[in-house]
C-alpha cells in the first residue's frame, strides 16, 4: 500500500510539472505575439515611419549659410531643403538643433529622422552612417589681397617664401595651406575675423578657408580682395545622412535629388544662397557669423 502511494504522488508531481511548463509556453508564445506589432514598429523604413507620423525630424547645426537662425526659427540652404523635402513627402518638417558633433549620435540614436546640414561625405561617416547622393559641392579656397598679388600670374605664385598666408589654427585650411603652399609663412590666426582683417589690410597675401567664407569676403569687399581660383584647393560633396538599413528612404531621397537637380531647384536655391548677399538683410548680424572653426568638422 505504501509503495502504490508514493508511486499515485510521483505521477500527480510529473502532472503537475508538465501543466506548469505547458502554461509557461503558452504564456511566452501570447507574449511574443502581443509584442511582434511593436518589434515590426522598430523595423520599418524610416521612410514608413515618416509617412505614419506625419512629419520629419530634421537634424540641424548652425552653419551659416547652410543653417541660421531667424526670427521665425530657422531658415538658410539646408531650411529651405529640408521644408522642401517635406513639402513634397505631404508631411510636417521639425528641426532639432544640435552641436555640430552631437549630430550623428543624435541619428544613429533615433532622436532624428535625418541630417540635412551640410554634412560632407567621409568614409569614415560612412562606417557609421548611410549617405544619399550629392547634392551640393562646396571645399575649401582663398581669398587674396589685390594690392598684393596684382603681378601674381598663377596659384603657384603663392607658393613663394616672401608669401604670408593667413588661416585659422587647428583647421583643415590650415594644414591645407601647409601642405599646399610649403614656402610661404603661415601666420595663423586664432578666429575666421582676425584671419579676414589681416587679408583686407594687406597683413598677408591670402586667407585659406572653407566655402562660402572667401567667396563672401571677396562679394563684402570687391575692392580689397578678390577669389582667383574657379575651382576650390579641395572639394566637398554634401548629402543628406540618414541610418544604415533604410533603402526605402535613401531611394526617395535619391529620387528627389535626381527630380530637383533636373528642374534646377537644388541649383537656383544654392546660388541664392552661396552666390549672392541678399539672404543677409533677412538675417541679424550676430546670426551671419562665418566662423572658419567649421573647417575641422563639417
Amino acid at each position: 500500500m505504501k509503495t502504490a502511494s508514493i508511486k499515485t504522488s510521483n505521477t500527480s508531481l510529473f502532472c503537475l510539472r508538465g501543466i506548469s511548463q505547458r502554461i509557461i509556453i503558452l504564456l511566452t508564445l501570447i507574449c511574443s505575439l502581443l509584442s511582434a506589432p511593436l518589434a515590426m514598429a522598430d523595423n520599418r523604413d524610416v521612410l514608413q515611419q515618416v509617412i505614419d507620423r506625419g512629419e520629419i525630424r530634421v537634424g540641424v547645426s548652425i552653419l551659416p549659410p547652410w543653417v541660421l537662425k531667424s526670427a521665425d526659427g530657422y531658415t538658410g540652404f539646408e531650411i529651405d531643403v529640408a521644408n522642401q523635402l517635406a513639402r513634397d513627402m505631404g508631411v510636417k518638417v521639425v528641426f532639432k538643433e544640435y552641436q555640430w558633433k552631437a549630430m550623428i549620435p543624435a541619428l544613429l540614436k533615433g532622436e532624428i529622422d535625418i541630417i540635412a546640414s551640410g554634412l560632407s561625405i567621409t568614409p569614415q561617416r560612412a562606417l557609421k552612417i548611410a549617405y544619399s547622393q550629392p547634392y551640393s559641392t562646396s571645399g575649401y579656397s582663398l581669398v587674396s589681397n589685390l594690392s598684393l598679388t596684382r603681378g601674381f600670374t598663377s596659384i603657384n605664385d603663392l607658393n613663394d617664401e616672401k608669401v604670408y598666408i593667413t588661416a585659422v589654427k587647428g583647421t583643415v585650411s590650415a594644414d591645407l595651406a601647409q601642405k599646399m603652399f610649403p614656402l610661404a609663412k603661415l601666420d595663423l590666426r586664432k578666429t575666421a575675423e582676425d584671419a579676414t582683417s589681416a587679408v583686407l589690410n594687406g597683413t598677408v597675401h591670402a586667407f585659406i578657408s572653407s566655402s562660402p567664407v572667401p567667396e563672401f569676403i571677396a562679394l563684402k569687399h570687391p575692392k580689397k580682395v578678390d577669389t582667383p581660383l574657379n575651382e576650390p584647393l579641395l572639394k566637398t560633396r554634401e548629402a543628406f545622412a540618414v541610418r544604415q538599413g533604410n533603402p526605402d528612404m535613401l531611394n526617395f531621397l535619391n529620387a528627389w535629388i535626381t527630380a530637383h537637380q533636373a528642374d534646377k531647384w537644388i541649383k537656383s536655391t544654392h546660388d541664392y544662397w552661396f552666390d549672392s548677399l541678399k539672404w543677409q538683410r533677412h538675417v541679424k548680424d550676430g546670426d551671419m557669423n562665418l566662423s572658419g572653426s567649421q573647417d575641422a568638422d563639417r
